[in-house]
């Protein structure tokens, strides 16, 4: 089979396969096997317990199950509920101002949790139904949650960076930092839009009244976020800050964010065996989901790598003609595409490595390339119709609150993710100065 035919036909048989419904990690597994067996024959499968193996020593990546335990311990300590109660009342009036809470919160919360599943769905059982009884617009509401819950994934610790950092051999501590500006610069244009929004349109976002704002005198509040501010950072400082301060490695500052936030747990009253049972199994099951995606994925790109489709690619991509910077949009472009039906973990396997040849021939900084990517991804947990924040939000959203409220309420925060990327290709610093700071 000729390389231009296992390129097509590979994405195709992608296509097919997940229009199916098929999962995402048999589809890549499965397509790996046929296009190897009669590509490469039987041999083929000697280099698939490889690639199998290969994933399941790798030690970076078992930071993934730390990180995962943590949130769903954090989930269960009650500080997001604690945290939001006092940024609603700190916020609430002014117009937008729980839409404003949710986006803070989800922004500290990501720093926390480094998975979106947790922050949206907590945030669409705290939020959702505060500002429905404030008569929120719907679709506004909808989609802070959305895009508010999507920064765990970009704000560090995250689990996207830790595959990352792992498929372009690069410093996982360097990636994190770099990640830092760009996901506060999305959590930032997101308020500013709510706030804008919610000027020109009051009744989308009402204030609360004074007398529910006058309930909580001046010295309630100051104890309020003083109370509910020290456990977040007390594990950002704990997990990030051991890791900028070389202190350890991201693995071993995942096991501090475990710990830390099992203590939470049993501070805050909240512990139950029941609940770390809970916490167990629901590790394990992500883990294993993630991990079986890695493992059909990395035996995916072999073959198609190993096939000469990469060449192909890259060589379609740079032929375009575009020159550096409209080559740099041809990839993004492209990572828009598959955000709309792909897993991110599916999309980081297939374009890594034909993406960072290119970007390196291109003359692009590695840590700049792979940021701004994560940075583009934040798209595909918005957009339709795979999104997986919209489906996380209709599963806990009350009935009022339709699908086509999640879908329409999500469009102008995607369309400010592309503008947050914009931003950090003006000015590459707002990733790199960070990284090149704390990380040597």
């Amino acid at each position: 089979m000729s390389p231009e035919f296992i390129t097509i036909g590979m994405f195709v048989g992608l296509l097919i396969g997940l229009f199916m419904g098929h999962p995402l990690a048999f589809v890549l597994g499965g397509l790996a096997v046929i296009f190897g067996f009669f590509g490469w024959g039987p041999s083929s499968f000697y280099m698939f317990l490889g690639q199998t193996w290969g994933i399941m020593d790798n030690y970076i990546l078992v930071c993934i199950p730390l990180f995962i335990f943590m949130a769903q311990l954090l989930d269960q300590s009650g500080v997001a509920e604690d945290l939001f109660d006092t940024m609603r009342y700190v916020f609430g009036p002014i117009r937008g101002g729980i839409a404003v809470a949710v986006v803070i919160v989800s922004t500290l919360f990501g720093a926390c949790t480094g998975i979106i599943g947790a922050s949206v769905v907590t945030m669409g059982l705290l939020g959702m139904p505060v500002m429905l009884k404030y008569k929120y617009n719907k679709r506004l509401a909808s989609g802070a949650i959305c895009a508010g819950g999507t920064l765990g994934i970009l704000i560090p610790p995250s689990i996207m960076l830790v595959v990352m950092a792992d498929q372009a051999a690069v410093s996982v501590g360097k990636l994190f930092a770099g990640a830092v500006i760009p996901g506060i610069i999305l959590s930032t244009l997101y308020i500013s839009y709510i706030l804008i929004h919610c000027w020109f349109k009051p009744s989308d976002g009402p204030a609360l009244s004074a007398e529910e704002r006058q309930a909580v005198s001046n010295k309630q509040l100051a104890k309020m976020v003083l109370k509910s501010m020290i456990p977040p950072m007390i594990l950002i400082i704990g997990v990030l800050g051991s890791i900028f301060a070389g202190i350890a490695t991201p693995t071993e500052a995942a096991g501090v964010g475990a710990m830390l936030a099992f203590g939470m747990t049993v501070a805050y009253g909240k512990f139950t065996f029941s609940g770390l049972k809970a916490a167990v199994v629901n590790t394990a099951k992500t883990t294993s989901m993630v991990i079986l995606i890695l493992v059909g994925a990395a035996c995916f790109s072999s073959i198609f790598m190993g096939s000469g489709g990469g060449e192909v690619v890259k060589d379609f991509i740079v032929g375009i003609g575009f020159g550096k910077w409209g080559t740099f949009i041809v990839m993004m472009i492209i990572l828009f595409f598959f955000g709309m039906f792909i897993d991110w973990i599916g999309i980081i396997m297939i374009t890594f490595p034909i993406f960072l040849p290119i970007a390196q021939e291109l003359g692009f900084d590695k840590i700049w390339f792979i940021v701004t990517m994560a940075v583009m991804l934040q798209d595909s947990f918005l957009t339709p119709p795979f999104g997986y924040a919209l489906f996380y939000l209709k599963g806990v959203a009350p009935p009022e609150v339709k699908t086509s409220d999640i879908y329409w309420g999500a469009f102008p925060f995607w369309r400010l993710m592309e503008v947050g990327l914009l931003i950090v290709v003006i000015w590459p610093s707002t990733i790199t100065w960070l990284a090149n700071v704390l990380v040597k």
